[in-house]
């Protein structure tokens, strides 16, 4: 079976980007475009991928937005219908999990088999032990929370120095030396993004941050690509898919945003 690192290598080569697309079903949009259907969640999420595949090396969509209206099963359709449309496109579900060891099981059960999401974000905070059942899906990514690009972040993130918490974690990941583990850094905070990368050179991070939030795309690419050029994937949720303008214009600027990051985050000008 070919693994995640695998995957989102070919595929920022074959966008030749490392722009991954947020997909986040608020209802104020759903709604908008598709207000009669049964299935809008799900068709919502459609239009969008038919729109941004051919400019991003991944897809991440976030768990909140279909378990909040009990929409979970139309999350898992979306997802066995990207790798039957799009093979190749991986799909990162953004949970941000953890628990006990047992618990921890099941959450990362519910995210490879239940929704056969390709990676997932997961929380470390209770420990390594909690995170090693995702890990045990060889051929899936994990994700783990390390800086984040949300603005309370500082204040657990950034205890410790002159080695703060989010580094012990890189720290860590790097030396585990385990291809399916991976590092979630946010595009809003550039110096720790440097010393992350510093501190964990081989590592594929996972960057939010850009486009609503205001990270620097090229300084991100400066500053966290891997020496072999690659190892960054970058996502952009709201500055792709949140646009004031009528409904039938909707997707035609979802299409334009995504080129416009799609050249921002290019793997080889």
């Amino acid at each position: 079976m070919v693994s995640f690192h695998q995957t989102i290598t070919s595929q920022c080569w074959t966008s030749n980007s490392f722009l991954c697309v947020g997909i986040d079903p608020t209802p104020a949009l759903v709604e908008q475009l598709y207000p009669q259907t049964a299935d809008r969640f799900l068709d919502f999420c459609k239009s969008i991928v038919e729109r941004v595949a051919p400019y991003c090396c991944a897809l991440k969509t976030n768990h909140a937005f279909f378990g909040a209206v009990g929409q979970e099963q139309q999350l898992a359709t979306f997802i066995r219908w990207v790798h039957a449309e799009y093979p190749g496109l991986p799909v990162i579900l953004d949970a941000k999990r953890n628990d006990i060891g047992s618990s921890s099981a099941r959450y990362a059960s519910e995210a490879f088999h239940r929704f056969e999401a390709d990676a997932v974000t997961v929380n470390a905070f209770m420990g390594w032990d909690t995170v090693e059942p995702f890990l045990s899906y060889e051929e899936k990514g994990v994700f783990i929370l390390c800086r984040t690009s949300n603005p309370g972040s500082n204040w657990i993130q950034t205890i410790g120095e002159p080695e703060p918490v989010y580094l012990r974690i890189a720290e860590h990941v790097q030396r585990l030396a385990r291809e399916n583990t991976m590092l979630v850094v946010g595009a809003t905070h550039l110096d720790a993004l440097e010393r992350v990368r510093q501190t964990a050179p081989d590592v594929w991070l996972l960057i939010p941050g850009v486009g609503a939030q205001g990270g620097d795309t090229a300084e991100v690419r400066r500053l966290a690509r891997r020496q072999d050029g690659l190892g960054i994937v970058v996502n952009c949720s709201r500055g792709i898919t949140q646009h004031d303008v009528s409904a039938e214009m909707y997707l035609h600027e979802v299409e334009q945003s995504a080129v416009f990051w799609n050249r921002a985050l290019v793997v080889k000008p």
